[in-house]
């Protein structure tokens, strides 16, 4: 299981915030990889507003007395006090973000980006703009950089704003047969993003051609096939350089790239620095945190 978040004042214990009007308290992901179950169970809740957006795989969420299937493209929201109990389990291949947060306006910041509060599970699409918004507000939770408080709430009112435009503007609708293709496809390229994938190829043996199909996945998940599968290929390289000692070259091999110097060009451009230089930071600051 690959577990990377961030807490305010590095503490995870909770609280009501009556002072300020929003205040982010954590923000981090669960991954499960060969993790067989992972359980929340919090039957009075918490005393802040919890955020759950599946990205991959699906959520097993007792709502009500009823356990709901949530599959990825969802967001959960709960609300103070209310009971929390779910589960992922790992042959789903699940991966969740999540954000807590507090604050004495929350209820009308949230009725001011028209967030349902009558329900749970909003259906909010699948969006990378999510991920990167998860991701840095659990960065600046654990870099802890000048203001980083106030950017944080303006990462979520930013997360809050993509939220209202895909549920009322960008959701495709399209279901059926497209949708099945779709899913089918991203649940491939997620088994298989470590080998040499030729889109053209993989949209011919499923009868369709490849403007098309690059025209429908980019509609429903939001980039391009390409661009999804590299994805995939530099968040499992950031998850081998957090958590393993295995050299850059070994990286490269596991992830499909033949020439190391490649892989650590094409890792550059999509993160900014180099996957020894990433390495060292993520350790400096866990060494740092702790």
């Amino acid at each position: 299981m690959y577990v990377n978040s961030g807490y305010l004042n590095n503490s995870r214990v909770p609280f009501k915030e009556n002072k300020m009007a929003l205040r982010v308290l954590s923000a981090g992901t669960y991954q499960l990889i060969k993790w067989p179950k992972l359980p929340t169970w919090r039957p009075k809740g918490r005393v802040d507003w919890q955020l759950v957006y599946i990205c991959a795989g699906e959520g097993h969420f007792i709502l009500d007395g009823h356990e709901v299937i949530v599959p990825a493209g969802n967001m959960v929201l709960y609300q103070p006090k209310q009971e929390q109990h779910y589960y992922f389990l790992g042959k789903d291949r699940s991966q969740y973000w999540f954000v807590h947060f507090t604050g004495r306006q929350v209820k009308s910041i949230l009725k001011h980006y028209e967030i349902p509060l009558d329900g749970y599970i909003l259906h909010t699409g699948i969006s990378y703009e999510y991920e990167d918004l998860f991701k840095r507000m659990r960065d600046e939770l654990l870099e802890c950089a000048f203001c980083y408080e106030e950017n944080l709430t303006y990462l979520l009112r930013e997360l809050l704003i993509i939220m209202n435009r895909r549920m009322n503007q960008g959701i495709p609708k399209i279901k059926g047969f497209v949708q099945d293709e779709i899913d089918h496809a991203r649940a491939y390229f997620k088994d298989h993003y470590n080998e040499e994938i030729s889109i053209e190829q993989y949209a011919a043996s499923r009868n369709m051609s490849t403007s098309w199909f690059s025209k429908c996945f980019r509609e429903i998940v939001g980039v391009s096939p390409m661009k999804y599968l590299l994805d995939q290929r530099m968040r499992n390289a950031q998850i081998l350089l957090e958590t393993s000692d295995l050299t850059i070259t070994e990286i490269a091999h596991s992830l499909g790239y033949e020439n190391s110097m490649y892989f650590s060009r094409v890792f550059r451009k999509a993160k900014g620095q180099s996957p020894t230089k990433y390495r060292k930071t993520y350790r400096d600051k866990l060494i740092e945190n702790s």
